[in-house]
């Protein structure tokens, strides 16, 4: 019997939701398999949209499927699941409930596809609808407190497309030449679906992609004018960019040889200078000591919620213990590695307090308070100086990463 037609996007999408939902991967890792037997470049972006449309609106799903069900289904079963990404392709990807039915059913083939059928079939009759915003999972409320209506706010549309621009004295010129916005100096933010590829200024390196919030922690460190700074855990390398084009004489340390790959790429085609060193940021030791560090350190990415949503449904206290840690470590070393009077910048594109202020308070030089002037427009730093981002922030222009910023001097006294 022949297959309908675009069932291997969707039996791809299904088992990329197997992969996060039961193995606790993310998407991006599970796409490899996932995708090798889908061939054309529209199903794939179908199957990762329909992939993330469902987590990102999982908890809403599931109140729906159990709606229409006088037995509640295992969180686990398989029909939950087509049921799931069905219910993502009609109320958000807009594709008719026969297409959706069609494409849907055969993935549940020895399996309660009336079930299925009768549930979806209750549901469209009804016309269901889903809330202006995402319910988040109860363990992410619990997490996020206060900020989790605000942020589950932030995560209703996948975000546009943000730039950052080598030479930041051409912002209205590229700004003009793509019709973008632009919150601050060499910025620049494009609706989503752009093909970055296609864009004018790619080739010739004019600008990268990089959300605005993770454009803040290099934009703390100012002009370089020839002095030396060390990117740590760099790759893929956009605040090296930033770096580089400021004026900076880069060291960018990573440990993944494939993505240092990337950071060399990207330096490449932009044109600018950065020294790459392959090693483990715990064992490594520096030949000299540097005027500034940044450390965007590895975390449990959960600030990235809205672009992936899968981290809503993955990250857990083990994972946020674990990466509290390594951060608490790399953040000890770091300190050391600077010269008197320099400055260290620490990031990470995470919602957790055990990430952001909790890392932050163990730091012992001398803190230096971000300034409102220093941020992008319609962002203000916390009362201690820190830098608090998340999805919900500029909601109405498209939102912005979650990330928790803070910097420091090294004074004459500190150790």
């Amino acid at each position: 019997m022949a297959q309908p037609t675009g069932i291997h996007a969707r039996r791809a999408a299904l088992q990329m939701l197997d992969a996060v939902l039961r193995r606790g991967e993310t998407l991006e890792q599970a796409e490899g398999a996932a995708l090798r037997q889908v061939r054309s470049a529209p199903d794939k972006a179908l199957a990762r949209a329909i992939a993330n449309e469902t987590l990102r609106w999982l908890t809403d799903f599931d109140a729906l499927i159990d709606s229409a069900t006088k037995q509640r289904l295992p969180d686990d079963a398989k029909a939950r699941t087509v049921l799931r990404l069905m219910l993502a392709q009609w109320l958000r990807l807009e594709t008719p409930p026969h297409a959706v039915i069609a494409t849907g059913l055969p993935l549940l083939a020895g399996g309660p596809r009336r079930l299925a059928h009768g549930v979806f079939s209750t549901l469209t009759k009804k016309e269901v609808r889903l809330p202006a915003a995402p319910t988040l999972p109860v363990r992410v409320r619990e997490r996020w407190g206060d900020r989790a209506d605000e942020i589950a706010a932030g995560l209703a549309e996948p975000p546009p497309l943000d730039l950052t621009l080598r030479d930041a004295g051409e912002t209205q010129h590229w700004a003009n030449q793509l019709a973008a916005d632009s919150y601050a100096p060499g910025h620049l933010r494009l609706p989503r679906g752009s093909a970055v590829e296609t864009l004018a200024g790619f080739r010739e390196g004019a600008w990268w992609v990089q959300d605005l919030a993770a454009s803040i922690p290099a934009r703390l460190l100012g002009p370089g004018e020839g002095r030396h700074v060390l990117d740590l855990c760099a790759a893929p390398g956009g605040k090296t960019l930033q770096l580089a084009a400021a004026g900076w004489k880069v060291t960018a340390l990573d440990i993944s040889k494939r993505r240092l790959g990337l950071l060399k790429d990207n330096l490449t085609r932009t044109n600018l200078k950065a020294s790459t060193v392959r090693a483990d940021a715990l064992a490594w030791e520096p030949k000299h000591h540097f005027d500034a560090i940044l450390l965007d350190a590895p975390c449990t990415a959960t600030g990235t919620c809205r672009r992936h949503p899968d981290v809503l449904h993955r990250i857990g206290p083990r994972q946020i213990g674990e990466m509290s840690e390594l951060q608490a470590a790399l953040l000890g070393r770091a300190q050391g590695w600077l010269k008197p009077g320099g400055t260290l910048v620490y990031a990470v594109c995470s919602l957790e307090e055990e990430e952001g202020k909790v890392q932050a308070a163990k730091v012992v030089l001398t803190p230096e308070p971000v300034a409102p002037g220093e941020l992008p427009s319609g962002l203000m730093p916390s009362d201690e100086g820190w830098v608090r981002t998340h999805p919900g922030m500029l909601c109405t222009q498209g939102g912005l990463d979650g990330f928790f910023i803070a910097r420091w001097r090294k004074a004459p006294d500190d150790v």
